[in-house]
């Protein structure tokens, strides 16, 4: 793939799955497609299932100073704030260095940065790791640590993470989602759902007290290689952080567009 290909569909990655993530939470959830604007919005109180993002390519500074407008008078019309995704990779040149000031005319605040990656890494090994054991989320115990274990990771008050997650037919039945068990206490989450004939992980996430110890990169390896097993699918995607980057590349994964993240200004 091209790195515009590559951006494009990490870009299309994020709306085919989190349609089906914000979907699971709210299926009254403003799922729409609008002229260079995809809008993934639960009004939730966990802040990653609302969600707009631009999707125009090789757009020029012009055309997207207006989907930022556009987009930052979205998420003003919302209940609960959440994010603008902009993937670097499908901007012009002349949008790309203009982005940080178009951002702020818009009333966007910048965030925290992240990455796309990919890559045809499936199956995998059946991984194994010697302090955990690992359990598939089946049950609302399960989900409550998984979104526990995301709130904590993230920085989220609890409540939050719940109101994300609790109630999740998705995440129960539908998902390859796993928690990573030490001593048969949940240390350690990842998931990975279909979208678009991938495997596309996501709510990856670990206790602070137990980072740093690869219980992130093995929990990941198993939500990946179940689902290949299950599907059979060969190529694999997510959405990075900064700190999350390098676990994926170990596992395979290589990176495409950076990603910027705003919410609104104040």
């Amino acid at each position: 793939m091209t790195d515009l290909a590559q951006s494009i569909e990490s870009a299309e990655q994020l709306a085919a799955a989190w349609r089906a993530m914000v979907l699971d939470r709210d299926p009254d959830a403003d799922v729409r497609d609008l002229p260079g604007i995809a809008v993934r919005w639960a009004d939730s109180r966990f802040a990653f299932w609302n969600c707009v993002t631009l999707t125009e390519v090789d757009a020029g500074p012009e055309v997207v100073g207006r989907r930022l407008r556009e987009a930052a008078g979205l998420m003003r019309g919302k209940e609960r704030p959440g994010f603008l995704w902009v993937f670097e990779g499908l901007l012009g040149d002349a949008a790309r260095a203009e982005l940080p000031a178009a951002a702020e005319r818009a009333g966007l605040a910048y965030a925290f940065p992240g990455t796309g990656m990919a890559g045809d890494v499936l199956p995998l090994p059946e991984p194994r790791h010697p302090d955990l054991t690992f359990v598939r989320v089946t049950d609302d115990e399960h989900v409550r640590a998984y979104a526990d274990l995301n709130s904590r990771a993230y920085g989220f008050p609890p409540e939050d993470g719940r109101d994300g997650l609790l109630g999740s037919t998705l995440w129960k039945e539908g998902a390859y989602a796993y928690l990573g068990m030490r001593d048969g206490t949940p240390v350690s989450c990842a998931g990975a759902v279909e979208a678009d004939g991938r495997l596309f992980v996501a709510l990856v996430a670990t206790d602070p007290r137990w980072q740093r110890r690869g219980y992130g990169e093995a929990v990941t390896r198993k939500a990946l290689h179940e689902g290949a097993r299950a599907t059979g699918l060969r190529r694999a995607t997510l959405h990075a952080t900064a700190a999350g980057a390098p676990v994926y590349t170990r596992i395979g994964l290589l990176p495409n567009s950076p990603i910027h993240f705003y919410g609104l200004q104040g």
